[in-house]
């Protein structure tokens, strides 16, 4: 099932309403999907190595709280801010200013950033953990059964 921008998100609980929820692929819904995005954002950082280890700590510990909810929607939004964190400090370590393409269309040439590039792995081995968390496979499993 295609993820459905057209949802009225401005309007939508996602935690009152977890059937409005959509897993989506990826990291589709990330900044869209309410509360979440408000509870989450504020401690997503990679600029430095540091600040990804602050940040993905502080987002993991976010993801079992919602575990312990038992809010399937806000582990899965963790998840998708602990994925982002991965993928953009990655752009970040293999484009300068995170510019993959120039304003040509054409695909930037790679110059790596190391202290980005761990950055990108801090938050990978989080994501790894949390997407293979095999209580989290089988709440994501159930979301999609009942709610598509």
């Amino acid at each position: 099932m295609a993820f459905d921008y057209d949802q009225d998100f401005d309007s939508i609980d996602f935690r009152e309403q977890p059937e409005k929820y959509q897993v989506g692929r990826g990291e589709q819904g990330v900044l869209l999907v309410e509360p979440y995005k408000s509870e989450i954002l504020p401690h997503w950082r990679f600029k430095t190595p540091d600040d990804a280890r602050e940040s993905s700590e502080k987002i993991l510990g976010m993801f079992e709280q919602y575990r312990k909810e038992d809010d399937f929607a806000g582990m899965d939004m963790a998840r998708k801010f602990i994925q982002m964190g991965y993928t953009r400090s990655r752009r970040y370590a293999n484009y300068k200013g995170g510019r993959k393409y120039d304003s040509d269309g054409n695909i930037n040439e790679r110059e790596i950033d190391e202290e980005k590039a761990e950055s990108a792995r801090i938050f990978e081995k989080v994501w790894i953990r949390v997407r293979e968390d095999e209580d989290y496979l089988k709440r994501k499993k159930a979301h999609q059964k009942k709610y598509g």
